[in-house]
């Protein structure tokens, strides 16, 4: 047995689709309750719809889930494997009186149905199998006897008492007419057996809390503490889908977000510690409690998402943002051979990237001898009597001594002085000969990333294109 006082949360996805935005969200919440209370986080694969269920989204869900660093101190355990354990339960219910088999058929439910909503009732299960005593067969279902009077009290650690009257609820099914046990009865069974001690999901779930509430009390378990996350709206405040942008982790990585700047952003939808925005890990393990966690769904933000990344990029450790930098690269066919060489492109770049494909993009000017040449910028900055400022720059340039940042400073200060011209006068004819652009980071800075050579190199190849341009 564990320890009674252990908080035990769980992320209990089913393996038909991604890991989306909401389901991160929840796994996020789950795993930082038990960090911050000391506890155990389990992972478990709700697999039990043979049909959808793939072994593809198996993996792309844990992928996603180590990705955000969203570690399980137990499992994955997988609820198809646990079949077995959910039949004897239903037995044991059934023998105890507390559930029953049950033959109508999916036509007579239908009709049932309908006549419950046209004279104005809740189309509820009308107990017709209820007291019959059906031994099992081919095709019977297996229902819960739900109490018919009193009411069933879920006290929300999130959305505060939440009271249903039983006479509302039905007599659900748990065991199919395929001998599988439905999903509401199978997580009882795992949550309790697993003595999961708080569950916390998306609160699509709430309407089925009585319910399991009262499956607990039926089976003699003991009943976790329920909180309900709101669900997370897209901009026009409609449920988030894929028209309001990508919604599955993986995708994020793959636009090129940090996965620190993700687990950040998706925690402040929906939590809050007074007004601030940006929290390590560490922070929010220490810092997170369910009390802070907002009644009202959450709107995603793609500026906000993009304004974090950004911050990330700028903060990370140089090593790890040349790691996470390669895939998008290798992507452009370019390959860092040097790691050196990396560390100083990532310098010169990450104070303005947002996103990494972008910040790889602007960085292929480090990789071509011939950077090609903006046609407008040549035309407006590369005329005739900026050629021999060049080739002066090129020549001073190969007799400099401190070829640090302040050095290169110096001098081209100094040597614009000596040409009596101002320094804006060669700085963008400069830049556009470097990296074949009007915009990029500073001047020293991409000096001395690419070094004396190459720099000395690109100049005069662009004093020869200057010289090769038919005159005005």
């Amino acid at each position: 047995m564990h320890n009674i006082k252990e908080v035990r949360t769980r992320f209990a996805p089913s393996p038909t689709g991604y890991l989306h935005i909401g389901g991160a969200r929840t796994a996020l919440f789950s795993w930082l309750y038990a960090r911050h209370t000391r506890g155990k986080f389990v992972l478990r694969i709700e697999d039990t719809d043979q049909q959808r269920s793939t072994e593809e989204s198996t993996r792309a869900i844990l992928d996603a889930m180590t990705w955000l660093g969203l570690n399980w101190d137990e499992g994955p355990f997988f609820q198809a494997e646990r079949v077995d354990i959910h039949r004897a339960m239903v037995r044991k219910l059934v023998d105890e009186d507390k559930a029953y088999y049950c033959v109508c058929s999916p036509e007579e439910l239908e009709e049932k149905r309908k006549r419950a909503l046209a004279e104005g009732r809740k189309p509820k299960y009308d107990g017709t199998c209820r007291d019959k005593k059906l031994p099992p067969s081919d095709g019977a279902v297996v229902r819960f006897r739900c109490p018919q009077e009193g009411t069933t009290i879920v006290n929300d650690l999130i959305k505060g008492k939440i009271s249903f009257n039983n006479e509302e609820l039905d007599d659900l099914i748990i065991q199919r007419s395929d001998g599988y046990p439905t999903y509401n009865f199978a997580v009882v069974v795992d949550d309790a057996q697993m003595e999961i001690s708080h569950v916390i999901r998306g609160d699509d779930h709430v309407n089925n809390t009585p319910r399991q509430i009262l499956l607990y009390e039926a089976l003699g378990y003991d009943i976790p503490q329920f909180g309900h996350v709101p669900m997370i709206l897209g901009a026009d405040k409609t449920r988030l889908s894929k028209r309001h942008g990508a919604t599955s982790v993986m995708a994020y990585k793959e636009l090129g977000y940090l996965p620190e700047a993700l687990v950040n952003y998706l925690v402040r939808l929906g939590w809050s510690h007074g007004d601030q925005e940006i929290f390590s890990l560490d922070e929010l393990i220490g810092l997170f409690d369910l009390g802070s966690i907002g009644k009202s769904a959450a709107v995603f933000n793609p500026e906000k998402l993009l304004w974090l990344n950004q911050h990330y990029i700028k903060s990370y450790p140089e090593d790890k943002l040349l790691d996470a930098l390669n895939p998008f690269w290798n992507k452009l066919g370019l390959e860092v051979s040097d790691p050196d060489y990396g560390r100083h492109i990532i310098g010169d770049l990450r104070a303005r990237a947002k996103t990494l494909p972008e910040m790889a993009e602007s960085s292929t000017f480090y990789f071509t001898d011939e950077p090609p040449i903006d046609a407008d910028a040549a035309k407006k900055f590369l005329t005739p009597e900026i050629a021999g400022h060049l080739e002066a720059i090129a020549e001073a340039l190969a007799m400099i001594e401190d070829y640090s940042k302040e050095g290169i400073e110096v001098f081209l200060r100094n040597l614009a002085e000596a040409r009596a011209i101002k320094l804006k006068t060669i700085a963008q004819p400069l830049r556009i000969a470097l990296t074949g652009k009007t915009v990029s980071p500073g001047l020293d800075d991409v000096m001395l990333t690419l070094g004396k050579e190459r720099v000395i190199s690109r100049i005069r190849r662009t004093v020869s294109f200057i010289g090769s341009q038919p005159l005005p």
